[in-house]
């Protein structure tokens, strides 16, 4: 069964990208959020990348794309769509409550509902649901009209009907690159990522060296395209800890336990780029 109805949970940085490549798909995509004024500014922030986009040529019509797009700030909006991605905070009390939600406003027993969870197991997500075998993990990546990359991961309940499904609408529809991954904290590849964050956050913790020269080693000297602790701002320090928080949750493991200095960081309202400041100024 092909996916044409798109919702989207959430139009922050991870919302608004999923429900862009989605509309540019030319798929029917509705957002909700959780106010009118999160919606007015998930739907400013959907035309300023559209716009970008048009003027970059890489789509002809901005309003084109826009006019498939409904930013709403009512969850019974979502009721009829074929697939749900849920783009919330990276908490997991929170992502549960909206499952159990979901799972009674979607009226499709065929819907996939899918978390853009970026290390939280999508079988404690499955679980808040009565259908389980619809739920799994779709991870897009930041900015997403950009970065080709999506981990599937389903859990040990979901059918694998489902996985096939949002495989073909991520790759067929969405021209991007899907890989399998087994549902762990973290998945493939922020299992990989945070610790080797973490380690530089610890480097600039210790005065090993300043933030910008670790960069400035990683980009010159192994060819990264951008330094772990700008990437860290990037995807946000807020959303870095609590990925780590879920990895050392699952692994017990000290790499993924957040450095003091990250803890202290968010507690201070320097969350990297959204706020203006991390380790660096913006």
């Amino acid at each position: 069964m092909s996916i044409v109805k798109v919702g989207v949970l959430g139009c922050g940085l991870m919302g608004a990208g999923i429900a862009e490549v989605s509309a540019r798909a030319g798929k029917d995509v509705v957002v909700a959020e959780m106010s009118a004024a999160a919606a007015e500014a998930g739907r400013e922030r959907l035309t300023r990348s559209l716009e970008r986009a048009e003027q970059r040529g890489k789509i002809a019509s901005a309003a084109e794309v826009l006019a498939r797009i409904q930013v709403v700030d009512d969850l019974s909006h979502l009721h009829d769509r074929d697939l749900v991605v849920e783009a919330i905070v990276e908490d997991e009390r929170a992502k549960v409550d909206l499952f159990r939600r979901l799972d009674e406003i979607v009226t499709s027993p065929d819907a996939v509902l899918a978390s853009n969870t970026s290390s939280i197991p999508i079988m404690k997500i499955a679980v808040a649901t009565t259908r389980p075998s619809h739920v799994l993990g779709i991870h897009f990546f930041n900015p997403v009209p950009v970065l080709s990359l999506v981990e599937l991961v389903p859990s040990l309940l979901t059918a694998p009907d489902t996985t096939e499904r949002a495989r073909a609408f991520v790759q067929d529809e969405l021209g991007k690159r899907a890989i399998d991954c087994q549902d762990r904290a973290g998945f493939v590849v922020n299992a990989l990522l945070i610790p080797f964050i973490l380690s530089a956050i610890r480097m600039v913790e210790s005065g090993f060296a300043s933030a910008s020269d670790i960069d400035e080693g990683l980009v010159r000297g192994a060819a990264h395209p951008q330094g772990p602790l700008a990437l860290a701002d990037l995807i946000g320090l807020d959303t870095t800890k609590a990925v780590a928080e879920s990895l050392y949750e699952e692994f017990k493991e000290p790499l993924y336990a957040p450095p003091p200095l990250l803890a202290r960081m968010v507690d201070a309202g320097l969350l990297g780029r959204k706020s203006g400041r991390g380790f660096y100024t913006y």
